[in-house]
């Protein structure tokens, strides 16, 4: 198992420039996004919001029924702004509108979503 996950490191490490030894890779705390979820809009089509636990990410999951489906965003600050990332197979058009929505929302606003979402359930 540790070969297999050392290969898959270093393989990473090949693909993307990578500064952390292998070990301190291997000691970064995991990401976990399992917070929420708070239904919003965006494009005009249903996302299920998740904060995560380093405090300043969030995640968008398209919701069902959603023609993005599958796709997600995630929005993680950098600097002093969020940047919006994106993934999935769905339909093309509904991702792009909520890319829009996403990216004109302020940091201000990306932080009260992320509030929200820490509000579910309590």
């Amino acid at each position: 198992m540790v070969r297999k996950l050392t290969i898959l490191v270093v393989f990473i490490c090949l693909a993307v420039p990578c500064s952390l030894t292998l070990s301190q890779a291997l000691l970064q705390p995991t990401l976990a996004c399992n917070v929420g979820p708070v239904n919003k809009t965006f494009g005009q089509t249903q996302w299920l919001l998740y904060s995560c636990n380093d405090t300043s990410t969030l995640i968008a999951v398209s919701a069902p029924g959603n023609p993005a489906s599958p796709f997600y965003f995630s929005l993680s600050l950098e600097g002093a702004s969020y940047h919006v990332r994106g993934e999935g197979t769905g339909s093309k058009v509904a991702s792009d509108a909520a890319y829009n929505d996403l990216q004109a929302l302020s940091a201000s606003a990306v932080r009260d979503l992320i509030g929200q979402t820490k509000l579910v359930g309590k």
